[in-house]
C-alpha cells in the first residue's frame, strides 16, 4: 500500500521574476526539501513538497502553498528563496500542529507578513447515500 502525505507543500515551478527569464521556483523547491529535512520538520510532520506548473500567482512569484486534508490551505506569494525559507519552515510547522491549520497573521512568521494570498476554508465531501463525512 503506498505511503500518502499528510501535508504537502506545493511550488510554483513556472513563477518568473516580472520583466525577466528568471524561474526561482525550482531552486525554491530544492532548497525548502532540503530545510525541512534537515529541520526535522518533513519527517516528523508527514509533509512532501512537490512542484506544478502554474498555480495563477503570476503577480507575486514565487507563489506556494500549503495544503492537508480536513485543515484550511494557504497560498503565498512573493516568496523568496534568499530570504523566505527559514520563516516557511517554521509555518510549515505551525501548520503541522494545528488541527484545523487556521492561523492568524499574527501567528505566521513575520516575513511572511504581507505575503498571504489566500486562505482557502477547508474541504469536506459528503456521501449523499450514506452521510459519511470524506477528508
Amino acid at each position: 500500500m503506498a505511503h500518502h502525505s499528510q501535508h504537502i507543500i506545493t511550488v510554483c515551478t513556472d513563477c518568473r521574476i516580472i520583466s525577466t527569464a528568471c524561474r526561482p521556483g525550482l531552486e525554491l523547491l530544492a532548497r525548502l526539501n532540503d530545510s525541512l529535512s534537515r529541520m526535522g520538520v518533513a519527517s516528523g510532520s508527514d509533509f512532501s513538497v512537490e512542484g506544478t506548473v502554474c498555480m495563477a500567482g503570476c503577480r507575486r512569484p514565487c507563489t506556494i502553498a500549503f495544503q492537508a486534508s480536513g485543515k484550511a490551505t494557504y497560498l503565498f506569494g512573493d516568496i523568496e528563496a534568499d530570504t523566505d525559507i527559514a520563516a516557511l519552515v517554521d509555518f510549515a510547522a505551525i501548520y503541522a500542529q494545528r488541527p484545523d491549520g487556521v492561523t492568524r497573521e499574527a501567528d505566521r512568521p513575520r516575513s511572511l507578513g504581507g505575503k498571504t494570498i489566500a486562505r482557502i476554508p477547508a474541504a469536506f465531501l459528503i456521501s449523499e447515500h450514506r452521510g459519511e463525512r470524506i477528508q
